[in-house]
């Protein structure tokens, strides 16, 4: 107990099917908004502001791309000085345009983005946050529009969610999928526990609840508390989406923090006798075995999927090759 494998594999591609739960990542949610280009005097931003009384804020963008961010409080506070209006009103507007907004990705999820918007500078912390697609300017998404559908998400996700994990289950998982084909970086790693169902039947299925809770737990602190999704298709399979390939950095800890405690859910009596035997999945007396952690992972490194079919395929074929090696490991197939 306490070792663990990284194998690198390649296998081929199949499906998903997609919920009708609500999208969740903020471009459903982006709004065109004024932008201008850094030449542009300040003199130009005043009438833009004059001229529009309710918009918030003006995008500066440089060749499709968005550098900065002219707010009205900003802008005005600064004008507003005893010297401001002559010695800013003729120059360029990035002299008063904040250079390090909020931007984030079109397909990133709202959660993720109130989160961020959230832990701004108080004097952010109301400034429309900038969405980009492919790194092109796409829009804006006011901090009301923001916190009205993170809590419309709430609200919807708590329907879906796993009565013993409280993660989200399967419609969900399958919406999360569709989305995350279009990010530039993500991971899939799907959670499966080996010899749960001789587990179950040797001590109950009280015992083995408390099982899946003692995974759940140590998943939501290595995956869910770092901002990442994380769901509970059902029994003792979950499954998680990380924006990145740094899976090492993910499935050490887990497979570590999980061969390190699960000995204490056994007798000691049957962690001692190396000729107990317990029911197998087949239903015929076998060698007794502890529980290990199988986790199957596939990544866009180096393949692009087309569809949640391919994903879910490429998926499957990982962890049948998971099942066939004894103890707990993860294989990763990026090819």
């Amino acid at each position: 107990m306490g070792n663990f494998v990284k194998i690198w594999t390649q296998t081929g591609g199949k499906m998903v099917k997609t919920s009708s739960v609500v999208s969740t990542n903020i471009g459903r949610i982006v709004k065109a908004a004024p932008y201008i280009s850094p030449s542009v005097k300040n003199k130009e931003v005043d009438k833009i502001f004059t001229e529009n009384p309710n918009i918030r804020g003006i995008v500066v963008v440089h060749l499709g791309r968005p550098i900065a961010q002219i707010t009205r409080t900003h802008f005005y506070q600064k004008i507003g000085t005893q010297y401001g209006y002559n010695l800013y009103m003729g120059r360029e507007n990035m002299r008063l345009a904040k250079t390090d907004p909020l931007m984030v990705d079109y397909y990133e999820s709202i959660t993720i983005v109130s989160k961020l918007a959230m832990e701004r500078q108080e004097e952010d912390l109301y400034d429309d946050v900038i969405v980009t697609k492919d790194g092109k300017f796409a829009g804006v998404v006011s901090i009301r529009a923001l916190l009205m559908n993170f809590v419309e998400i709430q609200v919807e996700m708590a329907s879906f969610l796993n009565p013993l994990s409280n993660l989200p289950g399967n419609q969900l998982i399958d919406q999360r999928l569709s989305e995350i084909l279009h990010a530039p970086k993500y991971s899939i790693i799907y959670f499966d526990l080996d010899h749960f169902k001789s587990y179950n039947d040797l001590y109950g299925f009280n015992k083995g609840d408390k099982v899946i809770l003692f995974l759940t737990e140590i998943l939501k602190r290595n995956i869910q508390q770092k901002g990442h999704f994380l769901g509970h298709i059902g029994g003792d399979d979950f499954m998680a989406i990380c924006p990145h390939h740094n899976i090492d950095n993910v499935c050490i800890p887990i497979i570590k923090e999980f061969d390190e405690s699960i000995s204490t859910f056994y007798e000691k009596d049957h962690l001692m006798d190396p000729n107990f035997k317990c029911k197998g999945r087949s239903g015929k007396m076998e060698k007794f075995l502890i529980m290990s952690l199988s986790v199957a992972v596939v990544t866009n490194n180096k393949r692009q999927f087309q569809t949640v079919e391919e994903l879910s395929d490429a998926l499957a074929a990982v962890k049948r090759n998971c099942k066939k090696i004894k103890g707990s490991i993860y294989l990763v197939d990026e090819y």
